[in-house]
Parts: C-alpha cells; sequence; structure tokens
C-alpha cells in the first residue's frame, strides 16, 4: 500500500509540475523492454494525428508540425494500455512563416540536415508506450522515446477521450532536451563560447493522436 501511495504521489508532482512550468523538460532515463504487436495496434488516422514542435533562440522562436506515419492505441474498456506511433520526419512543416518564402523552405531544410534531426540517416522517429497511471483524471504516461539513434524513456502528462466511437489521445504541452538525443548544434551542453548565438535545448512538444473511426 504505501508503495502505491508513493506512486501515485510521484505521478502527480509530474502533472503538476508541467502545468505549472512549461519550460521543465521532461526527465530522460534509460528505455524500457517492452513487446508492443504492431500489427495488432495499426488503428491510428495519420491523416487525423499530428504533432507540433516549437524551438527558441534569443531572437525568437519558430513553431511547426511533423505528421505520423503509423500508429496504433489499445484501448481495453476505456483505458489505455498500450501504444506506439511513428513520426515521418520527413514531413517537418514550419508555420510562422509563410510556406512560399525562402526562409520557410530553409528552415525545413536545415532542420532536416545533420545538425538537428539527419532526416536522409534516421527518417523516422517514433514514441512506443510502456506504461501508463491515472490520476484525477489525467494520464501519466510513460514511453521510449526514439530520436535518432538514441531512445530515452520519458513521462508526458495526458489524456484520452472518446468522441464518436474515435479515441484521442492528447498530450498536454511538454519539453525535452534535445542533448539527451545527441543533437549539438548551437546547443549549450556542448559548447561553451556561443554567447547569445545558441539555440535553446528544450523543445517544446505536444500531440494529438486519433484513431480511424
Amino acid at each position: 500500500m504505501n508503495k502505491i501511495i508513493l506512486t501515485l504521489a510521484i505521478v502527480a508532482t509530474v502533472l503538476t509540475s508541467c502545468k505549472e512550468n512549461k519550460k521543465e523538460k521532461v526527465e530522460a532515463k534509460e528505455a524500457v523492454k517492452v513487446e508492443v504487436n504492431v500489427a495488432e495496434l495499426n488503428n491510428v488516422d495519420t491523416a487525423a494525428s499530428v504533432l507540433s514542435w516549437k524551438g527558441a533562440k534569443p531572437t525568437g522562436t519558430h513553431n511547426g508540425t511533423v505528421s505520423l506515419k503509423s500508429g496504433g492505441l489499445l484501448v481495453e474498456e476505456g483505458k489505455l494500455t498500450q501504444g506506439y506511433f511513428v513520426i515521418d520526419m520527413s514531413t517537418i512543416k514550419v508555420l510562422d512563416i509563410p510556406a512560399d518564402k525562402k526562409g520557410n523552405a530553409d528552415l525545413v531544410g536545415h532542420l532536416s540536415s545533420p545538425d538537428f534531426f539527419e532526416v536522409a540517416t534516421y527518417p523516422t522517429a517514433k514514441f512506443v508506450i510502456t506504461s501508463v497511471v491515472e490520476v484525477e483524471g489525467n494520464l501519466a504516461v510513460t514511453g521510449n522515446l526514439s530520436i535518432k539513434d538514441v531512445t530515452k524513456s520519458v513521462t508526458i502528462p495526458a489524456t484520452l477521450t472518446e468522441v464518436g466511437g474515435v479515441s484521442v489521445f492528447k498530450s498536454e504541452t511538454f519539453n525535452i532536451n534535445r542533448a539527451d538525443f545527441n543533437i549539438k548544434y548551437k546547443s549549450k551542453t556542448f559548447f561553451n563560447d556561443l554567447k547569445d548565438k545558441f539555440v535553446d535545448d528544450l523543445v517544446e512538444m505536444s500531440f494529438e493522436i486519433k484513431t480511424k473511426n
């Protein structure tokens, strides 16, 4: 019983801290071993699902989206028990610069380059759920996040709802530290002489995943 109470207290702390301070990164730990039957879970509506991102530097911010390539959510008796989604890194979009402007294509190209996500070598990223804990109607979803050649276990605050037979798995805004995934470009984690020429290590993210009707 004491272990259960302690677990719930830890999860509640995670959810509260994410709400109070959007710049607090989710803690990246060693990946957890998990087996997910991909064939049985392939029920995500990729056209209706999206990952949103926002990056910052001293002179401003950029934001955009990335589409899903595939994925699945297993919902049993109204509860999320398993899931995964594969992110198609070739679909990076920038929303704060008009699509017909050269700056838009330049930024997409830079984000796709070896400076950041190295899309030619690593065309997908992935999130695989390893555990779900419910606290006061919210979910603390722990999963293996794979970006480039690094996989870390992270816990993300999220909700699960059902609308017209469609399950909607939606996160609150959370932050990952790109340095945890070996993305070094103008990172203060790796370079000490950047002054005001750095790019923030924290990348703000959120996602909305919908199942097929």
